[in-house]
């Protein structure tokens, strides 16, 4: 009864600073048939579908999924997808906000009218109190939903409204509902700041710039990584952080320093996750049809965050540029997928090496298989419990010109693995040795792109071409003693799941995965792009690639390559 008793006293004070006016406001600027553009009411937090002459037909559409008929009366528990990235969405009223955006720029006012018949039958409808959609007072839907209630708010001065948005403010102040260092939590500041500069609650404006300093320093680290394990989450932080910069400044607030100094520094992070292709590698929660624009190349070609990302590259504004990902740091969380020591490999304008990605936040095998250890291009203890969430290193570092090597290493399988890479450059080769303590066998899996499919694969070596005929070759050998690993290539198996790749949100596609038989001690595994026919061979710790390109030669020590 506390929290409702403080709701209502919240709402009377907030009718009380509108001028406790009831009815639809109208001004003079409107009778001209000129409504007046608000800050609130517009920005990129508007989405693009569905349309407002789609909601005013009762359709919506969201997520690339088929439109859906919500009619004029609406049922805020239509789930027609089972989807629950859907149903949040449909409960942010986001859509609704479309309409009222709309209404500024045409002046039509059965825009307004709808939005408000929207707002208020979903406020009628899903009381706090239970009885409603169990979306409908989820923490994200409540902070991404706020924002498009203060907006109707600018052109509405009805008291379910203000009730409303002083309940949402509630709920947003709680400390035991906020997402402190997460991308929530961003909107959840974002939210209340806009509710408190609204109707001029200092408490409110105060609190919520106070929880985003902090956030933003835990969910952004100096380097610019962001601790949420999927880069692409890193784009969604970078324009909510701009809004909330903005909003900030329009407050008359100042932001603080900190802020602007971690949201600058996302830049560089978000840059190196990209590969030549324009594509953001799809790691963790992040899918594979991702692009960032408008961000500047950096200097430098190859980068260590510390927070667990290696990329490299041999040059920018590149397409035929080669570039790598390697995995590690901090045992998985939030958007994170069990991928450390994990690798990808771009060469040659080609994925070549890559991620399974990203297919949904349905709680199905097949996600859950994405974020197993078996969905990544990682070494795998025989006979060995995976102890989820285990922290890894990386131990060594070589960056040169025209060749990078890296060693990490964890007890995700209740023993030491070990795993150096190596990178060639010019002559384009990736070489990755994989050891495990005397007593230990280790296996490999490793996933190709989804043009790709596997010519042949015969003793210790797969190769597989696209329909241009391109091919690249896979070979791998056990370590000291050079001879050839058996492997199987499997595609589109189901039971259990492996030889699949998500290429966007909710798609599958059949990719030849290759998973080599367990190994005592070590095994080297030698990638080539651009050819089917490498030769390799080794002499005294020395190993010999032959390719169409040229000999690359490298060393093997105990664990280490260089």
């Amino acid at each position: 009864m506390r929290r409702r008793t403080q709701a209502l006293a919240l709402s009377t004070a907030l009718l009380l600073t509108c001028g406790g006016t009831i009815g639809t406001a109208a001004g003079t600027a409107e009778a001209a048939d000129k409504v007046k553009r608000t800050a609130e009411c517009q920005g990129d937090w508007l989405p693009a579908t569905p349309t407002g002459p789609d909601i005013m037909n009762g359709q919506v559409e969201f997520l690339d999924l088929p439109p859906v008929k919500v009619g004029k009366d609406v049922n805020w528990r239509t789930d027609p997808y089972r989807n629950r990235s859907w149903s949040m969405v449909f409960h942010s009223l986001r859509w609704m906000g479309r309409l009222v955006a709309d209404y500024e720029s045409n002046g039509d006012r059965a825009y307004l009218t709808r939005a408000t018949e929207i707002a208020k039958d979903w406020v009628k409808d899903n009381p706090r109190r239970g009885g409603g959609s169990p979306y409908a007072w989820q923490e994200h839907p409540i902070a991404l939903r706020a924002p498009a209630l203060v907006c109707l708010s600018k052109h509405v001065s009805e008291s379910w409204l203000t009730k409303s948005l002083a309940e949402h403010a509630s709920m947003l102040a709680n400390p035991a509902l906020y997402e402190k260092g997460h991308n929530h939590g961003i909107d959840q500041d974002i939210a209340l700041l806009g509710i408190g500069c609204r109707y001029g609650r200092e408490q409110w404006s105060g609190l919520a710039i106070r929880r985003l300093t902090e956030t933003v320093e835990l969910d952004v680290d100096s380097q610019g990584a962001l601790r949420e394990q999927a880069p692409r989450y890193a784009i969604y932080v970078y324009d909510r952080l701009k809004v909330a910069m903005d909003n900030i400044k329009e407050c008359g607030r100042k932001v603080p320093a900190s802020i602007e100094k971690r949201w600058k520094s996302m830049e560089d992070f978000i840059s190196h996750s990209t590969q030549p292709n324009g594509f953001m590698v799809p790691i963790g929660d992040g899918g594979a049809d991702v692009r960032p624009v408008g961000y500047a190349a950096p200097k430098q070609t190859v980068k260590v965050f510390g927070n667990g990302y290696v990329y490299g590259r041999t040059a920018w504004n590149k397409p035929e540029s080669a570039f790598y990902s390697i995995r590690f740091g901090p045992g998985m969380k939030y958007h994170g997928h069990e991928d450390h020591l994990g690798v990808t490999y771009y060469a040659q304008g080609r994925d070549v090496l890559v991620d399974v990605g990203f297919h949904s936040y349905e709680n199905s095998a097949y996600r859950r298989w994405t974020m197993s250890p078996q969905a990544h291009n990682v070494p795998v203890v025989a006979g060995a419990g995976f102890r989820g969430g285990t922290r890894s290193s990386l131990t060594k570092s070589s960056i040169k010109d025209d060749r990078q090597s890296f060693q990490l290493t964890d007890r995700a399988y209740g023993v030491a693995r070990t795993r150096s890479v190596l990178v060639n450059h010019g002559e384009d080769v990736m070489a990755v040795l994989d050891t495990v303590p005397r007593g230990s066998k280790v296996g490999t899996i490793w996933h190709f792109a989804t043009d790709l499919s596997a010519a042949s694969s015969d003793g210790g070596k797969v190769v597989v071409k696209d329909k241009s005929g391109w091919k690249a070759a896979l070979v791998q050998v056990a370590m000291p003693s050079c001879k050839p690993v058996s492997s199987k290539v499997v595609r589109g198996a189901t039971n259990p799941y492996q030889g699949w790749v998500s290429p966007a949100y909710l798609r599958k596609q059949a990719a030849p995965a290759v998973v080599s038989a367990a190994t005592a001690g070590s095994v080297l595994t030698v990638v080539t792009p651009g050819t089917g026919t490498p030769s390799v061979s080794c002499s005294g710790g020395k190993v010999t690639v032959e390719t169409s390109e040229g000999t690359v030669g490298f060393r093997v020590k105990g664990s280490s390559l260089s």
